[in-house]
């Protein structure tokens, strides 16, 4: 099934995002053309265009006139002073040119500035009024999983006084969240290849000499999501080439696809020899649901997902799920109520009974800075 297309320009941002803080794109690296995404996601170069927006809105790209869009010189640390000042000024250029071509002269261009100046130091003085802050609120931003969905009523029932958002927008989505100070604390299970473990990597590559804390939230087992009695006898990744098989797959970004494409990789399998690989979907339960429709004999998810249609399944690895606090976040009354539900009794019997999860490293700390 198609992802609508106001979703898939998240999952394509999603990717490149993790092509940037695995090192694999370097400051300076050209992206690929807008068309040749646009075939590649089989999607329209507008939805791509949105996400090479979105991207350059986070300060990870910027685009060059003529030499197209490449990755920003800091794409995930602070800029030099030279490059703010510079970055300012062509803005400033810009601003400029836009408005000679509309008729106007430098000098009325000069005076406008001025003059919205004066306007936005009024507004300033005088103390525009604000919208009144929700007291106890916490933004959750980042990874989907279906403990996470538990969360606000867990925390409600332990901390009525405090409530809990939710935005799910992958992983690296969260952490920059994060950068951008527009959430209070992400959700993470980013693998990295390189190193062969979860999450303080990219922790350390998106958010460099931040204090934060990686609180445990669960292991989750991923495998084969397979028809009940497991008809086409699958235990491995190297089954999925046989005659018959019919794959669901994850979409492109996540971090479940990051996993088997690499694994594939090892195993010396192309994807085009996995049939199904092209069909993807946005979430576990997505993916679990198409299994149990007849419409794939094999589907690559969560052992909750499995339990949740019925269906058999084949662990193949356990990921770690982390949530990621700064300090500043962490200190606060809001955050430790949040803490205190995750190792709370009522939160293991909850979580223990959907199936698939380890609680090993639930509500443990690990600091970075």
């Amino acid at each position: 099934m198609a992802q609508p297309e106001t979703l898939l320009y998240l999952e394509i941002a999603e990717a490149m995002r993790r092509l940037i803080a695995s090192g694999e794109w370097q400051p300076g690296d050209k992206l690929p053309p807008v068309r040749e995404l646009a075939q590649r996601w089989n999607c329209t170069p507008g939805t791509v265009n949105r996400a090479y927006a979105r991207l350059a809105q986070e300060g990870l790209v910027v685009g060059h006139r003529g030499s197209g869009t490449r990755v920003a010189a800091s794409p995930f640390g602070a800029e030099p002073p030279a490059w703010r000042w510079a970055a300012l000024v062509n803005r400033a250029e810009e601003f400029l040119l836009q408005t000679i071509s509309r008729g106007y002269t430098p000098a009325q261009a000069e005076a406008a500035l001025s003059l919205a100046i004066a306007r936005w130091q009024e507004l300033q003085d005088r103390g525009t009024p604000q919208p009144p802050a929700v007291a106890h609120q916490l933004r959750f931003v980042g990874s989907h999983d279906l403990v996470v969905e538990l969360l606000p009523r867990l925390l409600a029932e332990h901390a009525p006084a405090v409530s809990l958002s939710l935005q799910y927008v992958g992983s690296l989505g969260g952490l920059m969240a994060l950068a951008r100070n527009e959430a209070d604390f992400a959700g993470i299970h980013l693998w990295d290849v390189l190193t062969n473990t979860y999450n303080v990597p990219f922790v350390q590559r998106v958010l460099p000499g931040r204090r934060l804390v990686l609180l445990g939230l669960v292991y989750r087992f991923l495998g084969l999501i397979l028809p009940p009695g497991n008809p086409q006898g699958l235990h491995s990744l190297a089954d999925l080439t046989r005659p018959a098989v019919q794959m669901v797959n994850r979409q492109p970004g996540s971090g479940t696809r990051v996993w088997l494409d690499a694994q594939l990789k090892t195993l010396g399998i192309a994807a085009p020899a996995v049939p199904g690989y092209e069909r993807a979907e946005l979430t576990h339960l997505a993916v679990a649901h198409a299994v149990a429709r007849g419409e794939a004999t094999v589907g690559l998810g969560i052992q909750a997902a499995a339990a949740a249609y019925g269906l058999d399944f084949v662990p193949l690895t356990k990921e770690r799920y982390d949530l990621v606090l700064p300090a500043e976040t962490w200190d606060s009354a809001p955050a430790q109520a949040l803490v205190q539900a995750i190792r709370a009794p009522r939160f293991r019997e909850t979580v223990l009974s959907l199936g698939g999860y380890d609680l090993a490293a639930s509500g443990e700390e690990t600091w970075i800075s």
